[in-house]
């Protein structure tokens, strides 16, 4: 039975905390670049991000934030950014991205259940946090990044400048690998978002994961562009790059057009890809240049095979390689580098670190052999898994019941040991490389005028690249009709645009269990038909005030 590679971690457990690695590369590397704000951008070395970290982090604690307290990033891609990530950490208190996409109660949801009483955000998503002020009362103080008219009331308003200081040494808090580091929303699936309440040795073992998945090491260049709220780009590129002692690449936003011109000026050899982002490289015209990079391998995750053949074909040989995981459990699953993976695999154990089981959803009785079942797993040592959900505790006994931890998706293995995805338990659906929390999409269609009930599925739209479309299956009242373009207005002003279904189709009925739950099943095989509205065929299109708009 095939399993992946033991390995030794770079550093001992211990050491399994941010600022420690820091401070190891800043002396063992100093002159070693470390991080880069896009490749035309000033490179710090190891010695001169701590200092740079440092002084951040002593503004910090002069500010009053100290070790435990949570601190709100609601802010775009950006190297401040990265740099008030660490220096959070530095000081021992704990970082809670929230995305740029979100709004209003979901915005609301996030910040008020990690209760942070500091947020640090933009000009560009201040307006955002002005209409939920009075619905998030923790919230006391807010530093700007950049210029703009002090616009809150109750909470306090302060220029992100005034954190630096010139006091470049180490703050010499004591932060262990047990201590709290972030709080990372995922996507809830039978109600909103949890925060993933994550101690520093799990962030580092995931970050090392990643090292080893694709033989990172100092000589290599990692470039990203995707969101920093996400894990992606925080413990699967820039904390390997600590761990390594590589050079990181960073950018505001992913560009197809433009990812291989950036590869080429940044000198990259590794990077990562998500979801549809392959294909929209490969829809890009050709070029001379296509094979004019250093990449060596890419991270891309999920990996479809049939893109991943048309991707080599057309830009060189370049290795890519997979892992399987969840926020709350680092990956499971990864494939050893070298090995010929059944086409539509997700990897095999790393039984070194975890058990698992593939059982009956409703008894957590192991399968049989080759049957699908649900993913349970266990960890071998500890710190390695996240602590539960971040003021949740129903859902962190929900979600840990019986001694395992339940994934929600279905799997089977086959007679070798790789394990092969087959579909979700739960209700998410996956979009842009983001999950989709079906509740909360419906949660907003449920207050559109008119409207009876919803269900939201994910339909497949892209075979090669994984990804799902958004698809409401909506019951109106008795009566009335539905303005399918108002009704996108509504979603547009109240949810990401990521989350904004593109199908819509009224229903007389939903198909229902005995218990009156919605076979979300059925939905799924019924997919698109010809009485599903197209968002795209319509000619609706999502405005970039996030109102809206037909195309002309």
């Amino acid at each position: 039975m095939l399993t992946y590679p033991h390995f030794t971690p770079h550093f001992p457990r211990d050491m399994w905390v941010l600022p420690r690695v820091l401070e190891h590369q800043a002396v063992h590397r100093a002159d070693r670049p470390c991080i880069q704000w896009t490749d035309e951008g000033e490179i710090l070395t190891f010695a001169e991000a701590n200092a740079r970290v440092n002084r951040l982090a002593h503004g910090l604690a002069a500010a009053g934030i100290g070790k435990g307290d949570l601190v709100v990033l609601y802010l775009p891609n950006s190297l401040e950014f990265v740099l008030l990530w660490w220096a959070l950490q530095k000081i021992g208190a704990v970082e809670v991205p929230v995305g740029p996409v979100q709004k209003g109660a979901f915005l609301v949801h996030q910040l008020n259940l990690s209760k942070a009483k500091t947020i640090v955000t933009c000009a560009e998503l201040l307006p955002r946090l002005v209409e939920v002020e009075a619905e998030v009362p923790h919230l006391t103080r807010c530093y700007l990044l950049d210029e703009a008219e002090p616009a809150l009331g109750r909470v306090e308003t302060r220029a992100f400048d005034e954190l630096w200081t010139d006091n470049t040494a180490n703050p010499g808090v004591e932060v262990t690998p047990q201590d709290r580091a972030a709080i990372i929303y995922t996507s809830g699936t039978t109600g909103w978002s949890k925060g993933v309440d994550m101690p520093h040795s799990q962030f580092y073992f995931f970050a090392e994961e990643d090292v080893q998945l694709v033989g990172l090491t100092e000589d290599d260049v990692y470039m990203t562009a995707f969101p920093f709220f996400h894990g992606n780009a925080q413990f699967l590129t820039i904390y390997p790059c600590l761990i390594a002692g590589a050079h990181c690449v960073l950018y505001p936003k992913f560009s197809a057009s433009d990812y291989f011109g950036r590869a080429r000026r940044s000198g990259a050899t590794v990077s990562n890809l998500i979801g549809a982002t392959m294909a929209f490289i490969c829809a890009t015209p050709p070029s001379p240049e296509d094979r004019d990079h250093k990449l060596r391998t890419i991270y891309a995750a999920p990996l479809a095979f049939d893109l991943a053949r048309e991707f080599t074909e057309r830009f060189g040989e370049i290795e890519f390689v997979d892992g399987f995981g969840q926020t709350e459990i680092s990956n499971i699953f990864q494939t050893p580098r070298g090995a010929k993976r059944p086409e539509g695999a997700s990897g095999v154990l790393m039984d070194q670190w975890f058990e698992v089981r593939l059982a009956d959803p409703e008894t957590d009785e192991p399968v049989a052999e080759g049957e699908i079942g649900e993913l349970l797993i266990r960890h071998k040592h500890p710190g390695t898994i996240s602590s539960g959900y971040y003021g949740q505790p129903d859902k962190t006994v929900e979600t840990w019941r019986n001694l395992w931890f339940h994934t929600g998706d279905a799997m089977r293995r086959d007679e070798n040991g790789w394990y092969f995805f087959v579909d979700r338990v739960k209700d998410a659906l996956r979009r842009r490389g983001e999950n989709i929390s079906s509740f909360e999409v419906e949660s907003v269609i449920r207050t559109f005028p008119g409207v009876a009930e919803v269900a939201v599925i994910g339909v497949r739209a892209d075979e090669k690249a994984g990804e799902d479309e958004v698809k409401a299956c909506i019951i109106m009242r008795d009566g009335q009709t539905l303005d399918h373009a108002a009704l996108i207005a509504w979603c547009d002003d109240r949810m990401g645009s990521h989350m904004v279904p593109r199908y819509i189709e009224v229903m007389d009925s939903l198909p229902q269990t005995p218990s009156e739950k919605v076979k979300k099943k059925d939905l799924r095989e019924r997919g698109v038909t010809s009485e599903t509205w197209d968002r795209n065929r319509a000619g609706v299109r999502l405005g970039s005030e996030g109102k809206a708009v037909r195309s002309a």
